[in-house]
């Protein structure tokens, strides 16, 4: 009887201390969540508004960022992909430099059981279920937007019967901003033939190719320029620097659209030198962290989630600036 006394007041004792040590691991809460992100590099005022939110959302919510810059190199992003499968993420995110060459990696990510999701850019792959969804803007409608506010604006300045020469700055060759851009607007000025694009080049989203393109355009093209058509509004403000040192007005001589609606852009609206922005939204971060508790929650993700934007037209540039987040 003693013993089988001792032996209970030793279970009471052991069990005890487990109900301490169960109290104190519910006390300090359920483990971190954490992501590893790859984005894609800082080559605009967009891109670097973009990495904020993220990693002031992952602060936010209270979620672990392995972040990784790949430097506009989709090998660096592969790379970092590799890593966080290696580190046993939750949830891998990134924003992708080219839409092709991901099968492998992500196939590596499905096998790991670690959902991928795209945040901003899309992929091209054949099995679609390699990611759990596609978060950002709808690039082909941005282009479509550039291209109507181009027609209507023309209409209402009485040009809409005139011959239009467009110079296009195209983004990153391969990404999925530039080809969905540049599809979105084609589209819309296909359709009147008095509109000819007649130069159309890649200045890699960044304002020093911008400038040196926008330069060879005039060089090639002069005052037969009417319009620039900017992929994004970096190559946009690099470009009018080239129209200034050539001696024309930009917003005046060259009529110019571009697409992200950073304050930059907003700056150079209010300055007369840019015509039109098209918004794209940078600000992500908060979306992709309620993305991943949703996912951790058992939740089922929409496929595609698409954000909300507008056009912003010079006239109404003044007005809006000081709403503007990035």
């Amino acid at each position: 009887m003693i013993k089988v006394s001792k032996f209970l007041a030793m279970s009471a004792i052991v069990a005890s201390a487990l109900t301490m040590i169960v109290g104190c691991q519910s006390k300090s809460g359920p483990k971190k969540i954490t992501i590893g992100f790859s984005q894609v590099g800082a080559e605009s005022e967009w891109r670097t508004a973009n990495t904020v939110s993220i990693k002031q959302a992952a602060t936010d919510f209270g979620i672990n960022l392995q972040f990784s810059d790949a430097m506009n190199r989709q090998e660096n992003q592969i790379k970092a992909i590799r890593s966080f499968i290696a580190q046993k993420v939750d949830v891998i995110a990134f924003s992708p430099t080219t839409t092709s060459g991901w099968e492998t990696v992500l196939q590596e990510a499905q096998r790991a059981k670690i959902p991928v999701i795209l945040l901003d850019r899309g992929v091209d792959v054949k099995d679609e279920s390699l990611y759990v969804t596609l978060m950002g803007s709808d690039f082909k409608v941005e282009g479509e937007r550039a291209g109507n506010w181009l027609v209507e604006y023309m209409n209402s300045k009485g040009r809409g019967n005139e011959t239009i020469n467009v110079v296009e700055l195209q983004g990153t060759v391969g990404s999925d901003p530039a080809i969905q851009r540049k599809a979105g607007f084609d589209e819309v000025i296909k359709k009147y033939p008095n509109y000819k694009v007649i130069r159309s080049q890649t200045g890699d989203f960044t304002r020093a190719l911008g400038k040196e393109v926008m330069e060879a355009f005039l060089k090639a093209e002069g005052k037969n320029i009417h319009v620039l058509f900017a992929h994004n509004d970096d190559m946009a403000i690099g470009a009018i620097q080239a129209i200034e040192e050539y001696g024309l007005k930009p917003g005046q001589d060259i009529i110019i659209v571009s697409i992200d609606g950073v304050k930059g852009a907003f700056e150079a609206m209010i300055a007369g030198k840019l015509n039109c922005t098209v918004e794209c939204s940078p600000l992500l971060g908060p979306q992709l962290m309620q993305a991943a508790i949703d996912l951790k929650n058992g939740k089922t993700l929409p496929r595609r989630v698409l954000t909300e934007e507008g056009v912003f037209p010079a006239e109404v540039a003044a007005k809006e600036f000081p709403n503007r987040k990035y």
